[in-house]
């Protein structure tokens, strides 16, 4: 049985044009209606779906797919991705994982080296952190606005409510013009709760082989969770969009996320309505012949 029958993907989509708050999205669903073992069977059906699904965006050509996928420490994007890359054939799927911007980077402006990253036709492209940063962390630190040079800002004081709805606005813009292009969409939110994210923080401490993913930075930076929550609040209200949705992922629990997520990976999906290239008759007649000269082989 397919992933998609347990899950009704429309509720964790955030409506184009409606403002939200994360308050009012649960992090948890506690009465799932399956246990682990049948879950991890509903994630296996659910990614060998998405992997039929690669071959005929490849063999067509005519699509790109990019999955973006943000949240707060601890939250699971890099399980996420392992977990979906796992049925996928990996030349066509291509994984960024977006740290500070180098000083480079900051000569341009802040899409170009997301710009550059993005998938080519018949590719899936995975952004682990995302353009979204510049109204996340961003908008947390401000101070951090300062280190683009833009010509209009010239101290903190400058970066106000019109510099972030503008900013919203040229995100919109971005994803428009990639859509209008070819690519599809999917912006996932891993939703986690504070509580579930110390459990996490602690696990990695007592955990020496989990030590390498634990950093004073992310314990820095839980002091700004109501901060981050009103970001995401604020970034979500504002871009999701019918041509790239977000949708909010319940994730204190990673196996139910993963199934979630890939369920609405699948159904997205189908709405491409893919299909592998029809040849045409003297294609088929020379197919045929190359056939009858491999038979009489030795």
């Amino acid at each position: 049985m397919a992933s998609k029958t347990f899950v009704n993907t429309e509720e964790f989509k955030v409506k184009p044009g409606k403002r939200i708050s994360l308050k009012n999205f649960k992090t948890i669903i506690k009465n799932k209606k399956f246990d682990k073992k049948i879950g991890q069977e509903i994630l296996q059906k659910g990614v060998a779906e998405m992997s039929v699904m690669q071959d005929k965006l490849y063999a067509e050509g005519k699509h790109s797919v990019l999955i973006v996928l943000q949240a707060m420490d601890a939250a699971g994007k890099d399980g996420t991705v392992n977990h979906l890359m796992t049925g996928l054939n990996p030349s066509g799927v291509k994984v960024h994982s977006f740290k500070s911007p180098s000083s480079v980077e900051l000569t341009h402006d802040y899409f170009w080296r997301h710009y550059v990253a993005l998938p080519a036709r018949g590719d899936i492209g995975i952004f682990n952190r995302s353009h979204y940063e510049n109204v996340l962390i961003t908008k947390v630190h401000p101070e951090f606005i300062l280190n683009e040079k833009l010509p209009e800002i010239k101290t903190v004081k400058d970066i106000n409510k019109n510099f972030w709805e503008e900013r919203y606005n040229q995100i919109k813009h971005f994803e428009k013009n990639i859509a209008e292009n070819g690519t599809l969409i999917l912006k996932f939110f891993l939703h986690i709760s504070k509580d579930e994210q110390k459990r996490r923080f602690i696990e990695r401490i007592d955990n020496p082989k989990k030590n390498w993913k634990f950093s004073i930075a992310d314990l820095k930076e839980r002091a700004f969770w109501d901060d981050y929550q009103n970001a995401y609040s604020d970034a979500l209200s504002n871009t999701s969009t019918h041509f790239a949705p977000w949708f909010v992922i319940p994730a204190d629990d990673k196996l139910l996320a993963r199934i979630i997520i890939c369920s609405i990976i699948d159904k997205e999906f189908e709405k491409l309505k893919l299909d592998y290239p029809k040849v045409s008759s003297a294609t088929k007649d020379a197919l045929l012949k190359a056939k009858e000269t491999l038979m009489k082989e030795k």
